[in-house]
Formats: structure tokens, C-alpha cells, sequence
């Protein structure tokens, strides 16, 4: 196996889910870009045109499995239909998640001992409970196959404290757990279980503290690097998981957040600025 082969992905069969934007939408354009077949999934057709439009440009063959994942049944339905429409599943991304929103798309970020048990229950549904669902039914398609890998996106704020984020935060926390369990009670069959956890990266969910200067430069005084990540650089950390130079790599957590998760950020001697959440 040459240095180039090993980061390519020529005709492996990968779900990723979340794929209308932001990093979901990263991934499958970077993935093409490394020769895989895609079915490409979030909550409608309509949402994923553009995705899929830059993903069939690398000439792959690209399906649509539209489902939302806060649904009964929607995340078996969505594996089933991937794994028809493309023969068989080789490996999985799943990139969908959400926080709790109010009406103008803005997360909901109370104090946990002022927040919502409705916003906890949804949050939890649809980020740990819809992976659960995603990763049970690929399971046997993924058994099938001989480099099965599957990549949940987790967060760095699964590792360090979130406040304002508690569910969220847990859910993420709750994805490493079961990337661990999973990895091991699949390790045998050949099948390789990861996680991915980004810090801060410019997507529409973070579009409220990267478009707030306060907000974000107090994020970003917490990061050593200094800077917001791209979705393209997610995504090629995911490829990193995915393809043949991982190999010898399951039941890991990779933490992609310039620095943040250090302790004290590392930069324990850099006076930051106050936090806008502060009374």
C-alpha cells in the first residue's frame, strides 16, 4: 500500500448523514475526492441538491436518502435505503446533530437549571438515540464487508465542560462512550468504530457565536491556535478515519479543536477577555 493509495477510498460505499451543509456537506465532497460512492442524507432531497451536485462533479455514483432522524424508524429506514441503492455499505459518517433552537434559529443556550426537560429529551433523541438506531441497523451490511469503517461526529464539547450546552455536551460525551463499546464488540468482524470531535468550526450552527465579535473572540481566546476551523479540515480528518491509513485505529476519539482541550487551553499565562455570559 502506497502513501497515496492509503488515503483513498475508490469505490468504498459511504453514508453520511447531515450532508445538506457545513461539515456533513464537506465530507462527502472530500470523500468523493477520494473515489467513494455516496448516499448522501438529511432531513430533505431538496436540502441536499447542492451536496450532491459537488459530489456526482468527482464522478461518483451519488444517492439521496432523505430522512429526519427525530423520527421513529427514519434512521433504520435511511441505512436500509443507502445500503440498497448502492449495493451494500462499507462505512458510515454520521454528521447529523442539532441544539435546541428558538423560532429564529438561534440555539437555545439557558442555564441548565433554567433550561427545558422537552429541549434535553429532543437533543438526546436525535444525537445519541438516532446513532444508536444508524449504528445498530448498518451493523450486518457493515459485517459484510471487508474494510468497514464508521466515523461518528462527535465534539470536543463531549470532552470539556459546556455550560449552557449540557445536553448537548452529553450527547457528544455519550456518541465516545459508544464509539469505545462498539469498537471492541466489532473488532472482531473487522469493523472499525471512531470518533471525530471538532472544536469550534464555522458552520450555520456555530453562526451565531462566529457572527457575534464579542462571543467569538472570547471563544477563540480559549483556542491556542487562535482561529475558527473549517469544514473542509473536519472533513479531512474524517477521511483520515475512514480510509486505509487508519487500518490499525478503532475505539479512539480525535480530538480536533486547536488546542482547546488542552488544559487551560494551554495558554494558562494569557489574560482572556470576560465571558459575555457572565452576570
Amino acid at each position: 500500500m502506497t502513501t497515496h493509495t492509503s488515503f483513498r477510498l475508490d469505490g468504498a460505499r459511504i453514508l453520511v448523514t447531515g450532508a445538506s451543509r457545513g461539515i456533513g456537506k464537506a465530507v462527502a465532497v472530500v470523500f468523493a475526492r477520494a473515489g467513494a460512492d455516496l448516499a448522501l442524507s438529511a432531513r430533505s432531497s431538496a436540502a441536499l441538491k447542492e451536496t450532491a451536485a459537488l459530489t456526482e462533479e468527482e464522478g461518483r455514483t451519488v444517492v439521496l436518502v432523505p430522512g429526519d432522524l427525530a423520527e421513529p424508524g427514519a434512521a433504520e429506514s435511511v441505512v436500509d435505503k443507502a445500503a440498497d441503492a448502492l449495493g451494500g455499505l462499507d462505512g458510515m459518517v454520521h454528521n447529523a446533530g442539532m441544539l435546541p433552537s428558538h423560532p429564529d434559529g438561534s440555539p437555545v443556550l439557558d442555564p441548565f437549571q433554567d433550561s427545558a426537560q422537552e429541549d434535553w429529551n429532543q437533543v438526546l433523541s436525535v444525537n445519541l438515540n438516532a446513532t444508536a438506531a444508524l449504528c445498530r441497523r448498518a451493523h450486518r451490511h457493515l459485517a459484510a464487508s471487508p474494510r468497514a469503517s464508521v466515523v461518528l461526529m462527535s465534539s470536543t464539547a463531549g470532552v470539556i465542560g459546556t455550560p449552557r450546552m449540557e445536553a448537548y455536551a452529553a450527547s457528544k460525551a455519550a456518541q465516545i462512550s459508544l464509539v469505545r463499546s462498539l469498537a471492541v464488540g466489532w473488532a472482531r468482524e473487522g469493523i472499525r468504530v471512531n470518533a471525530l470531535c471538532p472544536g469550534w468550526t464555522r458552520t450555520d450552527m456555530t453562526a451565531f457565536a462566529a457572527s457575534t465579535e464579542p462571543l467569538s473572540d472570547w471563544l477563540m481566546a480559549h483556542v491556542p491556535l487562535g482561529r475558527w476551523a473549517e469544514p473542509d479540515e473536519v472533513a479531512c480528518a474524517a477521511l483520515y478515519l475512514a480510509c486505509p491509513a487508519a487500518s490499525y485505529l478503532t475505539g479512539q476519539a480525535l480530538v480536533l479543536d486547536g488546542g482547546t482541550s488542552v488544559p487551560d487551553s494551554g495558554l494558562a499565562g494569557i489574560p482572556k477577555p470576560p465571558s459575555p455570559f457572565a452576570a
